[in-house]
């Protein structure tokens, strides 16, 4: 086969993302008959604004969207993404062709000392980007101090050690991927620590029609993580967030029933709104069952909390 017609994937470089990269090219090079992969780099708006908290920035997308365009103007055939930093609406002329097995879902704790959670010492640094990791961090450890914290995996392991936090909390799957696991001090309950929208899957997109290039994906597509993902990404569509929201949710589907629940914090961690629910498994009942949780949450609030931690934040910019 020549040069020309290998199938183009287009990553971010860092270190977890050319591991789903690889991994998704690794998945389909075992196909019979497959074409050669090539592998492009593509620098994105969350890679290159570092010095600002994802909150603070307008919009959403930081880590997909300039693959995605190069995936329209075709200079990609195929976009690898975590499924959690995907827009829960994708562009016109996009499809979400496969959503890989489901690694662990859970949120990692990582502190010097080698202590869970609960045995850090008051006023603990915790170090995370993530506005819904500080809002259940204020509920389970009101002392603690939540610090910002950007950059990829081990540029955050290394300013742990050098002391510019007690603890940092970490995707486990990322740590997984890059055979990190040794530093975890503890594993977040999702109860307690309800993850990231469809964190622990990665998702793989392409053009809508393009059928030679979706030929080999559809293999890669696991039915119990598409099932979970779509109820939680049907979920945050409704509730129009995204990863600037304080909200976590895990579906997850067990002898044919799919079960999903979902909770948003205040930052303060002193309010919360938690729901649950269950529906015979199918795509569709997984779109059904994220709306229905999506306006029970609103029926109890859900959009006033919210709103009020957008116009805190507002007001806290520098």
């Amino acid at each position: 086969m020549s040069a020309a017609a290998a199938l183009r994937v287009g990553t971010r470089a860092s270190a977890l993302a050319l591991w789903q990269a690889r991994h998704v090219a690794a998945l389909i090079a075992a196909q019979p008959g497959a074409p050669a992969v090539e592998l492009v780099h593509i620098k994105t708006s969350g890679d290159v604004q570092t010095d600002v908290p994802l909150w603070q920035v307008g919009g959403q997308s930081f880590f997909t969207r300039e693959i995605d365009r190069a995936l329209l103007a075709r200079e990609v055939d195929v976009a690898v993404h975590s499924l959690k930093d995907l827009a829960t609406q994708l562009d016109a002329g996009l499809t979400l062709a496969a959503t890989l097995k489901r690694a662990d879902p859970r949120d990692a704790l990582v502190s010097r000392s080698g202590a869970p959670l609960a045995q850090l010492p008051r006023g603990a640094r915790i170090g995370t980007s993530s506005l819904r990791r500080r809002a259940f961090l204020a509920r389970a450890r009101p002392d603690a101090e939540a610090l910002e914290l950007r950059g990829n995996v081990p540029t955050r392991l290394e300013r742990l050690q050098r002391g510019d936090y007690d603890a940092i909390v970490l995707a486990a799957a990322g740590l997984a991927r890059l055979n990190l696991e040794s530093h975890v001090s503890e594993y977040l309950s999702a109860e307690q620590f309800p993850p990231a929208v469809s964190q622990g899957v990665i998702g793989v997109c392409a053009r809508a029609g393009d059928e030679a290039t979706l030929r080999w994906l559809g293999a890669l597509d696991d039915s119990d993580a598409r099932l979970a993902t779509t109820a939680e990404r049907a979920l945050l569509r409704r509730l129009q967030g995204g990863c600037q929201v304080p909200l976590g949710a895990l579906a997850g589907v067990h002898e044919g029933t799919l079960t999903l629940q979902a909770c948003v914090c205040a930052l303060d961690g002193r309010r919360h709104l938690s729901v649950r629910g269950q529906m015979p498994a199918s795509v569709a009942a997984g779109e059904a069952l994220g709306v229905r949780l999506a306006d029970d949450l609103l029926a109890r609030g859900a959009a006033e909390l919210i709103a009020s931690e957008r116009t805190a934040r507002a007001v806290a910019e520098p």
